[in-house]
């Protein structure tokens, strides 16, 4: 079930989320030694922020999850998840000046597959370990993992969440998605989306376009690093017997 989006605040300035301030501890209990010792002093500006101003700024929170263990390619996991739609660019967060944001975006036209029902939901979470320099969705490098299977003809819901303390702009070949910004009936395509740390995003996908897709970051050489995948785009049952 997708979350009520609770309405927006103007445009928050960029804050100590961006830093994992809203994330769990970065040791995870991997055993990354050397990386400890900032993991607890982390932890304890977390908590000397608290819920205050700082951290309610940072957009409102749309979901909770318990923690998940995501292996040793991935060091936080984002405590709350929130919409960040409304913040503006990196770079743009003090300029004085109106900045367009994606919650601001709105297509020109209703688009034809707008109230298609949804028949899958898709969830994947961005993450990465610094310490060894390793970026991944769900925690698998590219080498380790499978494709993501789009059923020929079906609509997507896909949700990203970033777990880690860097902006990823995730991006998608081969078709459009549709970015859930409360837009009503006029959202926006989008080929690429920038998932900011901590946030949850949600994108739909009408699978019409068959074959083996790229999807990845664009920061390549986060993409070299393993934060790459292949969309399979097939019939159902084709799928099934890949």
């Amino acid at each position: 079930m997708q979350a009520e989006i609770p309405p927006l605040r103007g445009q928050p300035q960029r804050t100590m989320v961006d830093m994992g301030m809203a994330m769990y501890g970065m040791a995870m209990g991997h055993g990354a030694s050397h990386g400890q010792g900032d993991s607890h002093s982390m932890q304890g500006m977390a908590g000397r922020s608290g819920t205050g101003t700082m951290m309610e700024d940072a957009g409102p929170i749309i979901a909770h999850h318990e923690k998940a263990d995501y292996g040793v390619g991935n060091i936080n996991q984002a405590a709350v998840q929130r919409y960040r739609l409304g913040d503006r660019g990196t770079g743009l967060e003090d300029f004085t000046h109106r900045v367009l944001t994606y919650s601001q975006l709105r297509n020109v036209i209703t688009p034809p597959d707008r109230h298609a029902p949804v028949d899958r939901t898709i969830e994947l979470h961005l993450t990465g370990n610094m310490d060894r320099y390793m970026w991944s969705f769900d925690g698998d490098e590219f080498s380790q993992s499978k494709p993501i299977d789009f059923p020929l003809g079906k609509r997507i819901r896909l949700v990203l969440v970033n777990d880690t303390m860097m902006e990823h702009p995730i991006h998608l070949h081969g078709m459009f998605m549709q970015l859930e910004n409360r837009q009503g009936d006029r959202l926006p395509y989008k080929h690429t989306i920038s998932v900011l740390p901590a946030s949850r995003v949600s994108l739909l996908v009408t699978a019409d376009e068959p074959g083996r897709w790229a999807f990845h970051c664009h920061l390549l050489y986060h993409m070299e690093a393993g934060m790459f995948r292949v969309v399979r785009v097939a019939p159902q049952e084709a799928l099934e017997h890949a």
